[in-house]
């Protein structure tokens, strides 16, 4: 299996949006493990607790907290300041803060990107960008296949339409622009992560956790839905191994999927949260349907081609991902360290554990 090299990473100036959100901050801290000249740029965390404060992630970065749909600050921001790799990161996640708020979500996602690209057209020394988008991006007809990167793109609700489109505007910039300038961007497909740090609202783990320690049940919406579901860990170092392969090797594909292990079992929401509610020894879940709810029953997709080309594959199976989540919740909330439960958790998946 493909591993991250501390020699390329080495002093590497790395552009990281969304550090100080939970998968930002997993990749900020692994970032630094690395060795890596790490500047984050954001919005201020917009949860409490959030894992950028718990780990004290500012000191680890040059951390710059801007708003990507201002055009202007963004510019500013990185003015006088020059890159060798992007990882962006920065997005408004949430589905059903997408169905409230669509045009803020789009704002987020689609002209923030927008905004970060062109700004990013001066960098002189810029090598690869990769744009995170979501395993929502495909036109999901509920035919339970999984999908692979040539399949359509479409979105019924604001969330997956808002990654869609973020998806055409990387590849209208990558032509346009980035390409003529000899460097490389590409869009990874992320499934639905899982690790411990998450405090966001309407988020599995997070809920759980959060009704765990209040004494109550978690509710589901929709325990019967199947989502692919990817450790943290696996989901970063899929990611940054995929921005070494576009740095060294032009021949990369200029998207991948991430997710769980091609051939891997479906988890619905109802085990996961099983799982979940059992390590903790909390109480059974409640089911509460949503029937306004715009959420996909069946999402799957292929991850052979990250297997392929990169000799990548998630390691953490959802029983494994889920013990070693719970695990990182447990220890935190009984006084230890959130940067040293991070680093120990990196520390154990670099040594195959």
């Amino acid at each position: 299996m493909a591993a991250l090299d501390p020699g390329f990473w080495r002093d590497k100036r790395v552009l990281l949006t969304g550090h100080t959100g939970f998968k930002g901050s997993w990749a900020a801290i692994w970032l630094a493990r690395l060795g890596a000249d790490v500047t984050g740029l954001a919005l201020a965390p917009d949860q409490t607790p959030s894992l950028f404060d718990l780990a004290g992630v500012e000191a680890l970065t040059t951390s710059l907290i801007v708003d990507l749909r201002d055009a202007a600050a963004v510019e500013a921001a990185l003015a006088g300041r020059s890159f060798d790799l992007v990882l962006h990161m920065a997005a408004q996640p949430i589905v059903r803060t997408a169905i409230a708020d669509p045009v803020a979500t789009f704002a987020s996602n689609v002209m923030g990107t927008v905004h970060l690209l062109q700004a990013l057209r001066a960098q002189t020394t810029l090598r690869a960008v990769l744009a995170v988008t979501s395993d929502k991006v495909y036109a999901n007809t509920e035919q339970g296949r999984a999908f692979a990167e040539g399949d359509r793109l479409g979105g019924k609700d604001p969330y997956s339409a808002s990654k869609a489109a973020t998806e055409i505007v990387a590849a209208s910039f990558a032509q346009s622009y980035f390409a003529p300038a000899g460097v490389t961007l590409a869009t990874a497909r992320g499934g639905n992560v899982i690790g411990g740090g998450d405090f966001s609202r309407d988020r599995i783990v997070a809920d759980i956790v959060r009704a765990a320690a209040a004494g109550e049940p978690v509710v589901l919406r929709h325990p019967q839905a199947t989502r692919p579901w990817q450790h943290v860990l696996d989901c970063v170092a899929g990611y940054l191994i995929y921005l070494q392969a576009l740095a060294s090797d032009p021949a990369t594909p200029r998207a991948l999927n991430f997710g769980t292990r091609p051939g891997g079992e479906a988890v619905t929401v109802g085990a996961l949260a099983s799982l979940g509610v059992e390590a903790l020894g909390a109480q059974p879940w409640r089911h509460e349907p949503d029937p306004r709810s715009l959420e996909a029953g069946a999402l799957a997709i292929d991850a052979s081609l990250a297997k392929r080309v990169l000799a990548f594959e998630s390691r953490l199976e959802a029983p494994a991902a889920v013990a070693q989540t719970m695990d990182w919740y447990r220890r935190q909330a009984s006084g230890e360290d959130a940067l040293a439960l991070c680093r120990a958790q990196i520390a154990a998946y670099e040594g195959g554990a």
